[in-house]
């Protein structure tokens, strides 16, 4: 059994009444743990408010107010990967993530996280991700090492300050004449619930696209994300047609299967730049991680 050694945490969202119990909550919220998974995560004490302490099954729902949990994982898959450390100050560091590693703990991935990793490597225990990449993209994530300055980072990324560039590969070559791209449009959580999808709407995701090269069947381009939204480059890519290589979820959910570690999802976040709130002075981060081209 791996239990994570740091909490997380979920925000009691503000909804209507009648309120749900704390149980039908969590079960809701996390559909891939099982109901009765979370009743004895409860009975045990496992559950633990902001304020009172551990949560009890009659403990009632409180809008805004937070849980603390720590993730359970019967067993926990090993990333043969090493990350890197790019830049570590007083204030922030930057790592360089390998694929199939997640950022932070969630699903089966308690210890085997970007986040864990640098802790136990640095002796770090404040450190937060300023922002998230996907599991299966490789490339820089950025983090906060103090509590007094997180949020001015924060905010460079809230505020779309930060300018990220990313590397891919699609097995479609365009066979128009066009060689960029601006796609914008909505993006909602879909069905399963991991998968997002595009809606109709008001416009909360954008990316800039641009082809570089052709070789073959294959095409390279590089993405500007100009919003933050979760799977937001996969979906773009293949709504255009270019479907990332190597992508299981998109444009096609594929049938689930252990991850095959030779060949990675051709997507990296290659570069952050960005003017730091503390110094004014500009900033650019480079992963040195390159793709199957």
């Amino acid at each position: 059994m791996g239990i994570s050694k740091h909490p997380s945490i979920v925000t009691m969202p503000k909804i209507e009444r009648p309120y749900p119990s704390i149980l039908s909550f969590l079960s809701r919220r996390f559909p891939a743990i099982p109901r009765d998974v979370w009743e004895k995560r409860i009975l045990e004490g496992k559950v633990i408010d902001e304020k009172t302490g551990p949560l009890t099954l009659q403990t009632e729902y409180t809008p805004l107010g937070r849980i603390f949990y720590f993730r359970e994982v019967a067993a926990e898959p090993l990333i043969p990967f090493v990350e890197k450390i790019l830049y570590l100050d007083d204030e922030i560091l930057v790592a360089c993530k390998p694929h199939f590693l997640p950022v932070t703990p969630g699903g089966r991935y308690v210890e085997e996280c970007l986040l864990n990793r640098l802790r136990r490597r640095t002796g770090i225990e404040d450190l937060a991700p300023l922002h998230r990449i996907d599991r299966e993209t490789a490339g820089i994530v950025l983090f906060s090492v103090n509590k007094k300055s997180r949020g001015l980072y924060g905010t460079l990324f809230m505020n779309g300050r930060v300018e990220k560039t990313y590397h891919a590969l699609s097995a479609c070559a365009p066979l128009q004449e066009a060689d960029s791209w601006k796609v914008e449009n909505r993006i909602e959580r879909g069905e399963p619930w991991f998968r997002m999808r595009t809606v109709s709407g008001e416009t909360n995701a954008r990316s800039a696209i641009n082809l570089v090269e052709v070789k073959g069947t294959l095409a390279r381009f590089t993405l500007h994300p100009l919003t933050g939204k979760t799977h937001q480059l996969r979906l773009h890519m293949g709504g255009l047609g270019f479907g990332i290589l190597n992508d299981r979820y998109y444009p096609e959910l594929q049938d689930e299967r252990d991850d095959d570690f030779e060949i990675p999802l051709q997507l990296i976040a290659h570069k952050l730049c960005f003017k730091d709130p503390l110094s004014n002075r500009t900033r650019e981060f480079e992963s040195e991680r390159t793709l199957l081209w």
